[in-house]
């Protein structure tokens, strides 16, 4: 396949790249032969003027030359030796092939010339200066080099200048320069346009072959397209080549990182963009693909994918894509609190049926004490939980769900204990759902670590002070090896499955909920004896907590 053909009506790449050789050859050549019309100006200059210099020089110091022009100069009449001035002028032309020689009088008149139109004119010259040289002046319509020698006055007692000798050689023309040079220039051209084809086929080649035979026009549309596809992308897409500068970003990305306003991100590098450092990290980390990564981007929940770029085998950068998962976080936020609050239900109503069936058959076997107190029992019992939860949380919702949770507990055979040291007011409804969400997921993680162990017990502190809520939540479970204790927060997140199945989601939403609050969570050894159990401790911004001392 002939790489300069035609493309449907245009030129291909190859066929382009090397018209334009042609054109920067020919825009050489055309320098280069203006310097060298000027470099052979130059040296006209130099030989022709030394040439006319001697000229003149040579008519200057003839007798009768010098004779005339000192009886012209004392008063002797011009037309007596005009004729004879004439022709030491003509010698002078013959012996150097110059265009024209002029004898100049002592106030700068031409006396006599070759050329008759010139007498009586100024030569241009000054001649009191005693002195010769070389100049350049327009005559006849034509560009000349002329010399010039002083006639000094043979006289004793008078060395003045008595006038002067003009030699002048005209320039070539323009075209008698060219004529000359368009052989040389026609060789050179030849020459350059068969080295740009044959460069031009190469280049073709290797072209073709990255471009997979693509035209100008259909490479320039291809990448239309792709802009206007990566902008169409409702999720935020990110280019970062190997030098850590942004090389593509679409409008979703530049909403969901907040660059939406202010200079274009692409061509700066991505730490200079303002952005979290972890931020910067997942878009720029090297080694193992982030799949799934979980990252709060100011108020907005943001997963991050990020996958290697390459071209011929070679790594050219990264690409990774933003999914804004805000309101996903708030929905699985809900949700969590629906499904605690079903097993809290479920709990009790399993709870209340065992109660009942006791109550049933002691009923039935006439031991009417023993139901009332069985009754007393239970009605003390659950008067003495809603008592002590009640006089430390103010807070009904929390309270409530304390109360919950501990029968949830006591239905999985685990101890849940309020410290007595825990103090919470009442808060405003959006704080209270928060921490109901953060305490219901970590509580629910304790009593599933505890279940089944031996002494299992679950112990939470709350406290709060103006502006902070600080809570505990500590179990007696097997603990978390170190290794995972940061995986423990995006394990399982982001899935569909995931969330209606209720797995995987309780402690992201715990550190996202955090996080949104500019508040913490970390999780460490619960401190036993046996090195067992774990500790999570919450530190949860907030405003409208109301005076209460301490602090944790």
């Amino acid at each position: 396949m002939n790489p300069l053909r035609w493309r449907r009506g245009e030129l291909t790449l190859a066929a382009k790249v090397l018209l334009l050789q042609l054109l920067v050859i020919v825009v050489l050549l055309v320098a280069v032969g203006v310097l060298s019309i000027r470099q052979s100006n130059a040296d006209f200059a130099d030989e022709r003027g030394a040439q006319m210099r001697s000229v003149a020089e040579y008519v200057a110091v003839q007798d009768f030359v010098r004779t005339a022009l000192e009886g012209v100069r004392d008063g002797t009449e011009l037309w007596q030796v005009t004729a004879d001035l004439t022709s030491y002028a003509e010698r002078g032309v013959r012996l150097s092939g110059a265009t024209d020689v002029l004898v100049v009088g002592p106030d700068g008149i031409v006396l006599a010339a070759t050329d008759a139109s010139r007498v009586g004119k100024r030569a241009g010259i000054d001649v009191a200066a005693g002195r010769g040289g070389t100049v350049d002046v327009e005559a006849g319509g034509e560009r000349r080099v002329a010399a010039y020698a002083p006639v000094i006055a043979d006289l004793p007692g008078d060395n003045g200048a008595v006038g002067a000798i003009v030699a002048e050689a005209a320039y070539p023309s323009l075209g008698d320069q060219l004529a000359e040079a368009v052989p040389e220039l026609g060789l050179f051209l030849g020459l350059g346009a068969l080295l740009g084809l044959v460069g031009t086929w190469l280049v073709a080649r290797v072209v073709r072959r990255s471009t997979r035979g693509l035209g100008t026009t259909e490479l320039a549309h291809l990448a239309d397209h792709r802009e206007a596809l990566l902008h169409a992308i409702r999720e935020g897409v990110v280019g970062v080549g190997t030098d850590g500068r942004v090389t593509a970003m679409n409008d979703a990305a530049r909403a969901t990182l907040g660059l939406e306003r202010g200079p274009d991100p692409v061509g700066r590098r991505v730490d200079e963009l303002g952005l979290d450092p972890h931020v910067v990290a997942l878009l720029t980390g090297e080694g193992a693909e982030v799949r799934d990564a979980l990252a709060l981007v100011g108020s907005r929940v943001v997963v991050f994918n990020r996958g290697d770029a390459s071209s011929g085998g070679r790594g050219i950068g990264t690409v990774t894509t933003l999914r804004d998962r805000t309101e996903l976080v708030s929905l699985q936020s809900q949700l969590s609190s629906n499904l605690s609050i079903t097993d809290t239900l479920r709990a009790q109503t399993h709870e209340f049926d065992n109660r009942l069936h006791t109550i049933s058959g002691l009923v039935q076997l006439g031991e009417y004490d023993e139901v009332a107190a069985l009754v007393g029992t239970l009605t003390r019992h659950r008067a003495e939980v809603g008592e002590r939860v009640a006089e430390r949380l103010a807070d009904p919702a929390v309270a409530a769900l304390v109360v919950a949770k501990h029968a949830v507990a006591e239905e999985r055979g685990v101890a849940l204990e309020l410290d007595p040291g825990s103090r919470l007011p009442a808060l405003d409804p959006d704080e209270s759902a928060d921490l109901t969400t953060v305490l219901g997921n970590l509580v629910d993680n304790a009593v599933d670590a505890c279940a089944g162990r031996p002494d299992p017990l679950v112990e939470v502190w709350i406290h709060a002070d103006d502006r902070t809520v600080h809570l505990r939540v500590r179990d007696h479970g097997p603990g978390i090896p170190d290794e995972l204790r940061d995986a423990i927060f995006v394990r399982g997140f982001s899935t569909k499955e995931e969330v209606l199945g209720g797995r995987g989601i309780g402690l992201p939403l715990v550190r996202l909920i955090c996080a949104q609050r500019g508040g913490e969570v970390v999780v460490d050894d619960a401190g036993l004896a046996d090195g067992s159990g774990a500790e999570f401790r919450v530190v949860l911004p907030i405003s409208g907590a109301v005076g209460q001392d301490g602090r944790p």
